[in-house]
């Protein structure tokens, strides 16, 4: 082929001027082929790309939530993986653990249990934002926990055990510190004073994410928020494998008696509330046996690979000591339990609703009324006295006194701690 183009080379040289114009007139015809054939290339090309964005923009087109929210989470995240919490480091002796293929391995093991809580904790995100924006003095308590309650239960996809509400919502007021939920019929009212805990929990499988915070419309509480919302922080920096409980209680005491708050011309020190804690959490199990502190003290057990925590707590103006008082509205089965014969059938066929209901996880009365029970206090009583329920009455501070409370449910991960709970508003 070479030898073929060299001899026409030569003719169209020896030919003069009117075989090189047709060779010009070749070469034209050939140039415009050429130009053709790229324009139609640029063109395929730009079609390629478009279709490329018009899939990248599905890609990234994700499903929004709502507002009201109604799209459960599992639909918001069609890949099946949920956002992780905020990460943060060991200190010190635990570094290692960050590099470690062999810790990177554990986690790669205990993947699904992780996905699991994180969409709990996406939905007790979402479900808080959402809460926030409604909230105003005024509103009915009943109303305030429904609403939040009915939202859960459709942003978590309610389902039987499997997926749903952790535990009433605790809304308690002022010196009340936590497991206060209206009962049904109680008419209280939200106040422009008012400092409340919001406390509520979501599940998948068992898998619980426990996490409060404290509303109060008065700028004059900020002080009162800002140490329990310091102090939990605190907790949960100082927390890690091997971290002995007390010294994460003497940290959290330091920071939050370190404030004080001025309320109508008084000035208060801020109190830790001594006999309050957090605590470990087990699967459908929300109090698992240890105990986070949250003054000084002599507990020196330590936080151990794996588990997961509730860093709570409860600043007060009052004395720092909460006791039992009020008409109880949370119950909860006992873990431990074994079989206790019962002889009123009443109490049986109310055990066999909680059995199937709620298992081991927390419940109220309004959670009772709502699956259609009636006049079962004397069977929920006897519950009681056998010790197969547990009665949670509210927990007070003295009466006048503000109580404040922030709370994360954390995981200490084999090569670092991951904040389950963590979002942009605390």
């Amino acid at each position: 082929m070479a030898d073929e183009n060299v001899s026409k080379e030569i003719s169209i040289e020896e030919n003069g001027t009117l075989e090189s114009v047709n060779g010009n007139e070749e070469h034209s015809d050939v140039s415009s082929m050429q130009k053709d054939e790229e324009e139609e290339g640029k063109a395929e090309v730009s079609s390629k790309k478009k279709k490329k964005k018009n899939k990248s923009k599905k890609k990234k087109e994700l499903p929004q939530q709502t507002d009201p929210p109604s799209i459960p989470v599992v639909d918001l995240f069609p890949s099946g993986e949920f956002p992780e919490g905020e990460i943060q480091q060991y200190k010190d002796d635990n570094l290692w653990r960050t590099t470690s293929e062999e810790k990177r391995e554990l986690e790669r093991l205990e993947k699904p249990k992780y996905n699991s809580v994180r969409q709990a904790a996406e939905v007790h995100r979402q479900v808080r934002k959402y809460i926030k924006s409604l909230l105003k003095p005024g509103m009915l308590m009943t109303d305030l926990c429904e609403t939040l309650e009915n939202t859960v239960r459709k942003l978590i996809s309610e389902n039987g055990l499997q997926a749903g509400i952790a535990f009433p919502t605790g809304c308690s007021l002022n010196w009340v510190a936590a497991h206060w939920t209206p009962n049904s019929g109680d008419k209280t009212v939200l106040q422009y004073d008012d400092v409340m805990k919001l406390d509520f929990g979501t599940h998948i499988d068992g898998c619980i994410v426990d996490c409060a915070f404290t509303v109060a419309f008065n700028p004059m509480f900020d002080p009162l928020l800002e140490a329990s919302r310091e102090a939990t922080n605190t907790g949960i920096k100082e927390a890690g494998i091997d971290v002995r409980l007390c010294d994460i209680g003497a940290a959290i005491q330091e920071v939050m008696e370190s404030y004080e708050v001025e309320i109508n011309g008084k000035v208060f020190q801020v109190k830790s509330i001594r006999n309050l804690n957090g605590h470990s959490i087990g699967r459908y199990q929300i109090h698992a046996g240890k105990s986070v502190p949250i003054v000084k003290g002599g507990e020196q057990t330590k936080m151990e690979e794996g588990e997961f925590f509730a860093i709570e707590t409860f600043a007060s103006t009052g004395k720092g000591y909460v006791r039992e008082d009020l008409e109880c509205s949370h119950y909860m089965k006992n873990f431990d339990v074994g079989h206790i014969p019962l002889r009123l059938p009443r109490a049986k066929q109310l055990l066999a609703t909680i059995n199937k209901n709620f298992s081991t996880l927390a419940f109220c009365r309004r959670y009772l009324d709502r699956l259609g029970e009636t006049k079962y206090l004397m069977a929920l009583k006897n519950l009681c006295d056998t010790g197969i329920v547990q009665p949670y009455p509210p927990l007070c501070d003295i009466k006048g006194s503000y109580v404040s409370q922030f709370e994360h449910t954390i995981l200490l991960r084999p090569t670092c701690k991951e904040v389950i709970s963590r979002g942009d508003d605390y």
